[in-house]
């Protein structure tokens, strides 16, 4: 994490520019910025934390790993052969976030002490939830520790203190009376409760992922849920943490877009197998909304419905059912409406009311907590209805009478359920499934290795350079590839 010295203002024009990036490397200058507003830094994290997120979530890795698209032109991300992946992106960001929470501090703003903490804690979490152990405490201290080559921290004692963070930023924004600079504020518009829902809700996400391993997990959820005065929650979609986009240029659009910049290996790609067939399977509503039909059946090879997916990690995915016209691809009128403008149904989420519904009724599944006047199967069904609705459709009774709907207290109906509704929001399809094996995917006969990646591989600039933290670092936890397992998993 050697980062080279430029001014910080050149650090925030080239993190916007690339926060469409897989974590590609950029040059930005985290010990040495130039003073500026609080404000100006807040904005700067929370968009392009948001819009990086969301690429994330669109049309890279983490898409692939979910199964929601496939690439026409096979390519590593769909193959799952991923190789070392740059984290120089996501450490940029958290370096103008160190310096935002540095400002506030010394100018005793408590309110943006208490969202640097919160944007911290999504950030790190992200990086671990993504590597496994990473270098923390001692990240981003080049210039008053001389910690160019910092030491990883492990995943167990990470997680504890980002819920600390959250918890905190919790209490400070509850007690603090001082205003929150609503044009700054891209996300909530200095609105102090909203960030207090987002922090909560956050850590229902967290302790919810690491509560295998975490014995307090369920203990501190029911903590939450117990007092909504202390720790308030999202109560419906419009408390989502998620910021719109303006789609007046490339930066600023859905990514995979007519305006927005992406990779060559992403100019086609087709919807997966795995989502179109479930969807059919359940004659979801979501799918003439999310999905094209096929240009003709007449021709087609293999799949003669109207709207057909393309497996994944197989030979000649272009040539699939008789070529481009009778396969399905995203729906141009609703992910790419109006020439690239921005669709106001599709933001960059971070954390959505629909997720958190999901995250509570598989707790109440599990007998780990109680909820006053809901149930797992209450919440299951609101967790759907809210998907639904947040796309602007509505199920007819009948969808939820189907065998594969109606409320069986699976964990498997529950998890493909919140697979469907995260599409294209954040990691969390991947994170799920790998998590639970749910839903249980078809890799390709193409595919590397051994099934769906459980993390990513460190990047080669960290065993070249920092290689004896490393090296330390990999053999506390066996072996750097994409199917070791973090701690959070095993």
């Amino acid at each position: 994490m050697k980062f080279k010295y430029i001014t910080l203002l050149f650090a925030i024009t080239v993190l916007l520019a690339s926060c469409t990036k897989d974590f590609e490397k950029i040059n930005t200058n985290p010990n040495a910025p130039e003073t500026t507003s609080t404000e100006f830094l807040m904005s700067d994290v929370l968009v392009s934390t948001a819009y990086a997120y969301q690429e994330n979530a669109v049309d890279r890795r983490p898409a692939s790993a979910a199964r929601y698209l496939t690439l026409v032109r096979n390519t590593g991300y769909d193959l799952l052969d991923w190789g070392p992946v740059d984290w120089d992106d996501i450490y940029a960001r958290l370096a103008v976030n160190k310096t935002f929470l540095e400002t506030a501090q010394k100018r005793s703003e408590n309110q943006y002490i208490a969202i640097s903490k919160i944007m911290k804690a999504f950030n790190f979490g992200y990086l671990t939830d993504l590597y496994g152990d990473i270098p923390y405490s001692q990240a981003l201290k080049s210039k008053e520790a001389n910690l160019i080559y910092p030491e990883y921290d492990q995943q167990q004692t990470i997680y504890p203190d980002l819920l600390r963070e959250l918890k905190e930023a919790n209490n400070l924004l509850k007690s603090n009376v001082q205003e929150i600079n609503a044009k700054g504020d891209v996300m909530f518009k200095g609105n102090a409760l909203a960030w207090r829902k987002f922090a909560n809700s956050l850590r229902l996400r967290m302790l919810l992922r690491i509560s295998k391993n975490y014995a307090p997990a369920f203990t501190e959820m029911q903590e939450i849920v117990n007092d909504k005065t202390a720790f308030p929650i999202f109560e419906s979609s419009a408390d989502n943490a998620e910021i719109a986009y303006l789609g007046n240029m490339a930066t600023y659009s859905w990514p995979g877009g007519p305006l927005a910049m992406i990779d060559f290996d992403y100019l086609k790609t087709k919807v997966s197998k795995e989502l179109v067939d479930r969807l059919m399977e359940r004659n979801d509503p979501r799918l003439a909304v999310w999905v094209e039909p096929v240009k003709s059946t007449v021709g087609s090879t293999i799949d003669f419905n109207k709207y057909v997916g393309v497996p994944n990690a197989i030979d000649a995915p272009s040539a699939y059912n008789g070529g481009e016209d009778h396969v399905s691809v995203f729906s141009s009128s609703f992910f790419r409406k109006n020439g690239g403008s921005a669709n106001p149904l599709l933001k960059a989420s971070l954390v959505t009311y629909t997720e958190q519904c999901f995250i509570l009724a598989e707790a109440l599944q599990k007998g780990k907590i109680t909820l006053n006047g809901e149930t797992a199967e209450s919440m299951y069904y609101k967790a759907i209805k809210e998907s639904m609705s947040s796309y602007g459709v509505t199920a007819a009774q009948s969808y939820y009478n189907q065998p594969l709907v109606k409320y069986d207290g699976t964990l498997v109906q529950l998890i493909t359920q919140k697979w469907m509704a995260m599409l294209f929001k954040g990691s969390e399809g991947w994170f799920d499934q790998r998590r639970t094996g749910y839903p249980a995917f078809v890799t390709g006969p193409l595919a590397a290795g051994r099934g769906i990646p459980k993390r990513y591989i460190y990047p080669d600039s960290e065993s070249a350079k920092n290689k004896t933290n490393y090296q330390k670092a990999v053999s506390a936890f066996g072996t750097d590839n994409q199917y070791t397992l973090m701690w959070y998993l095993k």
